[in-house]
């Protein structure tokens, strides 16, 4: 591990966080680091450490916390390893990084909708050599916007410095990691906070989905919150579902109606917290604006996340996690580093994971506020500014890197069953005293359960 990255990225999230408060201690166990350009393993390690703190300060303890260097990276891999079937496959065949006329360019292919918003301007073809052959015909810029037009979501590849020039990287180097702030006066909440089940009762509505948001409610439901996820009816996800719906509810709403959306309201005027991914506009063309929700619920803690960030021409636009590195020059650098010929990303999908659990340090810090200054709080977080964050911290080249492998302790003692079959889920990688950092129920299907606490 690379101790001066991590103790600079430790300093920069905890300020995210709670600005010039002082640092507290955060230990480090087993350092293992994944072999990258960058420093993800000291990433992983140092946001789940955030949201362990923010668990910590929540109940007013000082116990210091500890992470598992190694156990945070293989969380950043995947939580849940299957015993009785294969793995679900992560990407859609057509699905990666293509060579264009005069560069490379990612196509995001996984959602049904998306595939299709890509045919509609590439055409179907029968297998990904095909599809090749007619990308390579195109400029990758021109591609990226045709394909950002009919409704798809692509990235050009694009140097650091490309992006630091582009008119959205601009505007994400000006944004906070955390941006956050109170809502106005709020009563003092119920909440009992017992420290072996922090968030037990604590209602969390989630409207997200893949992946950073799952994230950041599933570490919410293994400290005992009541986890509501809601989703359209139609969407799938069939490569995370048992993932990261563990310790959760999973409902379906119909947005697009008015009994959808009163029915949501209600969900957000009973909740003590919603957490949503949404594009920036999406509940506001709902009725939902974030003044709309604080009215419907007084005091609620009101975390949201984009792609792109929360300014700019990209505000609205779709993304993801692998589409952000190809536009933020992430994968670029990953290319040059290894001496490749073609993009090389980060060993896993870090923006997200770190993202997600961001998301719930923030979360937990807004349950602070609520209880000790009696306010509502808002929070935003973006997947392209913690790339700006994690472009900040290359890997050093003294530090040698032996990458992640699994130990035979690193999962819980008892087997996860659900409706998939029987499973492995890993231990927490982080350490509160008296505090268990696990699931109480198993992963379940989306929208297997009521729109309804």
């Amino acid at each position: 591990m690379d101790t001066q990255s991590a103790a600079a990225l430790w300093q920069q999230l905890w300020q995210g966080l709670r600005g010039a408060e002082p640092l507290p201690a955060l230990s480090f166990l087993q350092p293992d680091t994944f072999s990258s350009a960058f420093a993800v393993s000291e990433l992983a390690a140092t946001s789940i450490g955030l949201a362990s703190q923010a668990v910590s300060d929540l109940l007013g303890q000082s116990a210091p916390v500890s992470v598992n260097v190694r156990l945070a990276s293989r969380w950043f891999q995947h939580s849940l390893t299957p015993l009785n079937r294969s793995p679900a496959a992560l990407w859609d065949p057509f699905a990666g990084d293509y060579a264009t006329a005069d560069g490379w360019i990612r196509l995001h292919t996984n959602a049904p909708h998306h595939r299709a918003a890509m045919e509609q301007v590439l055409g179907q073809h029968a297998d990904r050599a095909a599809l090749a052959q007619r990308v390579s015909q195109w400029q990758a810029a021109a591609l990226e916007q045709a394909v950002i037009e009919a409704g798809g979501c692509a990235a050009q590849m694009r140097s650091e410095q490309q992006w630091l020039q582009h008119p959205q990287g601009l505007a994400v180097s000006s944004e906070a990691l955390i941006a956050q702030q109170a809502t106005g006066d709020a009563p003092t909440p119920g909440w009992q906070l017992p420290p072996a089940r922090p968030l037990l009762g604590v209602r969390v509505l989630d409207l997200t989905r893949i992946i950073a948001g799952p994230v950041a409610t599933r570490f919410l439901a293994s400290l005992g919150a009541q986890v509501l996820r809601i989703d359209p009816y139609g969407w799938e996800e069939p490569t995370l579902e048992e993932e990261i719906t563990c310790g959760k509810r999973c409902a379906r709403l119909d947005l697009k109606s008015r009994a959808g959306v009163e029915q949501l309201r209600d969900l957000i005027k009973h909740a003590d917290v919603l957490v949503h991914g949404y594009r920036a506009d999406a509940l506001e063309k709902l009725g939902l604006d974030a003044e709309s929700r604080r009215k419907l619920s007084p005091g609620l803690v009101d975390v949201s996340l984009n792609a792109w960030g929360w300014g700019g021409p990209w505000r609205n636009r779709r993304g993801f996690d692998s589409l952000v590195q190809m536009g933020c020059g992430i994968a670029e650098q990953g290319m040059v580093w290894r001496g490749n010929i073609k993009p090389t990303p980060l060993p896993v999908q870090a923006l997200d994971h770190a993202t997600g659990y961001m998301m719930a340090a923030a979360v937990l810090e807004g349950m602070r506020q609520r209880r000790e200054n009696h306010v509502g709080w808002q929070a935003r977080l973006s997947l392209a500014r913690t790339a700006r964050l994690l472009q900040q911290y290359g890997a050093s080249p003294q530090q040698p890197q032996h990458g992640i492998t699994a130990q035979h302790d690193d999962a819980l003692p008892t087997v996860e069953i659900n409706t998939w079959g029987i499973a492995e889920r890993l231990r927490a990688a982080a350490y509160l005293p008296g505090t268990p950092m696990i699931c109480a129920t198993p992963g379940v299907k989306l929208g297997s359960s009521a729109a309804s606490w």
